[in-house]
């Protein structure tokens, strides 16, 4: 890796990280739940990104500075799924089993499905 990709994925991750824990706090204190819905927001919309900047990558339309910047930088420091297990695993350890089946199906449901919408679109363009 040269060294101008690998300071663009720190400065993507430098721009991800923070952009997650606001997008988390805006969520949470505006959802009256307790149920991670920051999470899921997070990783629904970093995996139609992904999934966008897939296809532009696919059709040609981004560089790998670009793909470095974006989606190896920005999206992966973005998203999360560390939080989403360990979010995941406190609501079976809180006994909240199906809360927590659920967050696991429709959480890799959605998000395959964003993914998949984000690479239809990059691609059409």
């Amino acid at each position: 890796m040269s060294l101008t990709l690998f300071l663009v994925v720190g400065a993507g991750g430098f721009v991800g990280a923070p952009s997650r824990y606001l997008l988390d706090r805006a969520v949470t204190t505006r959802v009256n739940s307790d149920l991670p819905w920051g999470t899921f927001v997070i990783n629904v919309s970093g995996s139609f990104l992904l999934g966008f900047l897939t296809g532009l990558t696919l059709s040609h339309h981004l560089s790998d500075v670009g793909k470095a910047l974006l989606g190896t930088g920005f999206c992966g420091a973005y998203t999360t799924f560390s939080t989403f297990t360990f979010e995941t695993l406190r609501l079976v350890e809180d006994g909240r089993f199906l809360e927590a089946a659920g967050n696991v199906v429709v959480s890799v449901l959605v998000g395959l499905a964003a993914a998949s919408a984000g690479l239809a679109i990059g691609l059409a363009l």
